[in-house]
């Protein structure tokens, strides 16, 4: 069994791409008031809100209805002509499974809305070490409150 893996779905929203690819781009602090069940914040750690290469730290809950704290340290690398977002794990809760773990957001045109293609690269440093699809679903609702909260303002 191979331990390097993709995991993902996608899920059609309301949202314009550009609005929905700029909040992660540039306006990541709007995530936790946008999805307050899912991020409790979210701190920039080296550079800005808005440059490629910027470390992040998030704090997030996954997981089942009770819930599972952790917080996630990110280097992002941002793809404009693609709008897609990579968050590249360097430290956090993940990285006790994960070797590597890259989060990536990409929102494509889709009528009068978007598809969000959202998956998760990664490497288990164990075999018995689960497939990361709570963090997809994690990345779901969060993608769904911030397509409510972009279709509200």
């Amino acid at each position: 069994m191979s331990l390097k893996g993709k995991v993902g779905t996608e899920i059609e929203i309301k949202s314009p791409p550009e609005k929905f690819y700029n909040i992660f781009k540039s306006q990541a602090y709007h995530v936790p008031n946008a999805a307050p069940n899912h991020i409790q914040g979210v701190d920039v750690h080296e550079g800005d809100w808005e440059t490629h290469g910027s470390v992040k730290i998030w704090k997030y809950t996954a997981g089942n209805k009770a819930g599972e704290s952790g917080v996630f340290k990110e280097k992002v690398e941002l793809d404009d002509a693609n709008r897609s977002v990579t968050l590249v794990g360097i430290e956090g809760d993940v990285m006790k499974d994960y070797k590597t773990f890259k989060p990536i957001y990409q929102v494509v045109p889709k009528g009068t809305g978007s598809l969000a293609k959202l998956s998760i690269e990664y490497e288990k440093l164990r075999e018995d070490v689960p497939a990361p699809n709570k963090y997809v679903t994690l990345m779901v609702n969060i993608t769904k409150d911030l397509d409510a909260h972009i279709m509200k303002a």
